[in-house]
């Protein structure tokens, strides 16, 4: 098997691999971009790719969520939840009172801008491709006097010609970053009971009541949604689809009838796979809503057909 993941090595997209326990032995490739690693895997070089898919402080990360969206269909096939903790570190001889400019990914640096205002607050914030890449970044000749890093602990023990200048950064105590492996489609993981599904879903038409006839289909099979957002297609101002994560498997009945009346009220709808849950929640069914319930309704219904 070959990984690939956003990198470079040490973010907390590697971390989250490592959950994977054939993924220590195997090759991995560390990805410049979501993009990047997406279209490894769909171009055969890699056989998957861990990327990171929302934060429990920013929400949704737009990259992943339009690059599994659109292109060639892609099929998530696990998911792994990574606690976020940042240190800031700077080259040997900087103190912290000397910051004047910090690298590193927008994610990182919006859960550590309090942080920031509060002891740092003459320092500019400088995008990064990732936490990882803003702190290698400080290795180059090209590095400032009063440049520092935002990045994670393990960068900082990876590179001990870094000095950390502070540490537990984040505004917001016990954050987390949620993580897919993407693959090819293929065969569907089996169903747990504590399960995932998610697809993205374009609104075919605009008019009033769309959206809730989308929620709808969930609604009356009773499939709680964990997660909505909507995102531009890139056609037209105005032109949106959903992403949505479902409680459930699409082999239990409840899930597979609402994707079947998303499909029939949007045909574009992609299916993006059904997974284990990280946190291993079961989702609370009532009886009318149970796979035994569809099939007796549906023995049923072939009762009075005859």
């Amino acid at each position: 098997m070959i990984y690939t993941f956003l990198g470079p090595e040490g973010t907390f997209t590697e971390a989250a691999l490592f959950k994977v326990p054939e993924a220590r032995e195997a090759t991995r490739i560390p990805s410049s971009s979501v993009n990047e690693a997406l279209e490894l895997v769909r171009a055969g070089g890699a056989d998957a790719a861990m990327v990171p898919i929302e934060n429990s402080v920013e929400g949704g990360v737009t990259a992943t969520l339009d690059a599994i969206s659109t292109g060639p269909e892609l099929r998530i096939v696990r998911e792994e939840l990574v606690p976020i903790t940042f240190v800031l570190v700077a080259r040997p001889g900087t103190k912290l009172a000397d910051v004047r400019r910090v690298l590193t990914h927008g994610h990182a640096w919006a859960q550590c801008r309090g942080w920031a205002a509060a002891h740092i607050p003459s320092a500019e914030y400088e995008p990064a491709s990732s936490t990882a890449a803003g702190a290698l970044a400080l290795l180059e000749p090209t590095v400032r006097p009063g440049d520092a890093a935002i990045c994670s602990p393990i960068v900082a023990e990876e590179h001990p010609e870094l000095d950390v200048l502070a540490a537990d950064l984040g505004d917001n105590p016990g954050a987390v970053t949620r993580f897919i492996l993407v693959a090819q489609p293929g065969t569907l993981p089996e169903p747990t009971g504590a399960d995932k599904t998610t697809v993205a879903v374009p609104l075919p038409e605009d008019h009033p009541g769309a959206l809730m006839e989308i929620l709808w289909q969930f609604a009356s099979r009773g499939v709680n949604l964990s997660r909505i957002e909507s995102r531009p297609t890139g056609e037209y101002l105005g032109h949106y689809f959903f992403s949505i994560d479902a409680e459930g498997h699409v082999r239990d009945a409840r899930v597979a009838d609402a994707l079947g009346g998303l499909y029939r009220l949007s045909p574009e709808t992609r299916f993006l796979g059904s997974y284990p849950r990280a946190d291993g929640v079961r989702p609370t069914v009532l009886p009318h809503n149970a796979d035994e319930a569809f099939e007796a309704s549906e023995a049923w219904v072939r009762s009075i057909l005859g």
